[in-house]
């Protein structure tokens, strides 16, 4: 949340101070966003829904009308789960989604002078933490889901520096700490970015 807090600050900031103007987009450099979305976190065939948010950061080359990039992610979400009587009776389970740092390669192509496609493949590694409750004893957990995140999105300049995106995106984690699991989750994101 601290890191969002800051993105969007440093954003406005940008916003506001005077630049020496570019001609033309091109969807290349350095980059900061701010994001924000739908969330869907699925395992054993239970699913639940919520708000993801959070900052990203990369660099895009141009290579004619390619782009090709690094990036890196971190955001946090609302996805929860509550659930009673799951040992004992009269115990709660709580499990809350927690922060995910996503590092991975995307790959564009400029389709006009203000609308790039693009695709994006990398590492994600997500949190969630529990809570269990049974009589007066309480014991808490943080596991870390390993896995792959794939996903498309258009990103459209609004300006020679400023940017909005929209994009979807799958992750799929089949490890918690070292024990296979099968997890998906489905985002559907919107963004807001400099270039600098």
């Amino acid at each position: 949340m601290r890191l969002l807090l800051i993105s969007t600050a440093a954003v406005a900031a940008m916003m506001t101070s005077p630049c020496a103007a570019q001609e033309k987009p091109d969807f290349s450099g350095f980059r900061l966003e701010a994001l924000g979305g739908y969330d869907h976190l699925s395992g054993g065939g239970d699913g639940k829904d919520g708000f993801v948010y959070g900052a990203a950061t990369g660099y895009d080359a141009a290579l004619g009308r390619a782009r090709l990039g690094l990036e890196g992610e971190i955001t946090d979400s609302t996805v929860r789960q509550r659930d009673v009587d799951v040992l004992t009776a009269g115990d709660r389970l709580r499990a809350d989604a927690g922060r995910d740092f996503y590092i991975g390669v995307r790959a564009g192509y400029v389709l006009s002078p203000k609308l790039m496609a693009y695709a994006k493949a990398g590492y994600t590694n997500a949190r969630v933490k529990t809570r269990y409750t049974s009589g007066t004893v309480t014991t808490r957990e943080a596991e870390n889901l390993d896995g792959f995140r794939l996903g498309a999105g258009l990103e459209y300049a609004i300006s020679p520096r400023f940017f909005v995106k929209g994009e979807y995106r799958y992750s799929h984690y089949g490890d918690q700490n070292g024990e296979e699991i099968d997890a998906d989750r489905h985002q559907v994101m919107a963004g807001v970015g400099v270039r600098f």
